[in-house]
């Protein structure tokens, strides 16, 4: 009789602790929706261009209808670019990059925001990073090295005009 107690009283704790490791488990409907999982600056010196690119991983369903809202520094000075994109509830990974941009500076910060936004435009979630620039804009050509979906080669050679940024 006291060896069944036991074994009860065993079954019943093992059962508590599944239900327990269980609903951890679940998605307790808090928390952020999105990390940031890759940032960097993406000199593309074949199209002398030059642009933030961010990467999110997904950490719980998104709802229907989000879009995320992304608002970046101009190096140049001026208007921060922004970029409104739909996030597809099948996405696992995010992408977001920016306009090209002009006059970055190597070891200045520039600021990066994004406000995940429900379908009502009610936000989910905002990030807030600084980036961080290894390279100068002066790497890049001051035109398009090449041409067309064919990467011709760029005919004119002379008429570059060069890139005035402030100081």
């Amino acid at each position: 009789m006291a060896d069944e107690r036991n074994a009860r009283r065993v079954v019943g704790i093992c059962l508590m602790t599944l239900g327990l490791v269980l609903s951890a488990c679940r998605d307790s409907g808090q928390g952020d929706y999105v990390n940031v999982s890759g940032k960097i600056f993406v000199f593309n010196y074949r199209i002398a261009q030059a642009t933030y690119l961010l990467t999110l991983a997904k950490l719980r369903k998104i709802p229907d209808g989000s879009s995320l809202e992304t608002t970046f520094e101009n190096p140049a000075g001026g208007d921060p670019f922004v970029v409104r994109q739909k996030i597809w509830p099948m996405m696992d990974k995010i992408t977001v990059e920016s306009p090209p941009i002009k006059c970055v500076k190597a070891n200045r910060q520039y600021q990066v925001t994004m406000r995940l936004e429900d379908s009502k435009g009610i936000v989910l979630q905002t990030i807030e990073r600084k980036m961080i620039s290894d390279a100068d804009q002066s790497v890049m050509p001051d035109k398009p090295l090449v041409v067309g979906p064919f990467y011709d080669p760029n005919p004119d050679k002379e008429s570059a005009v060069p890139t005035i940024c402030p100081a």
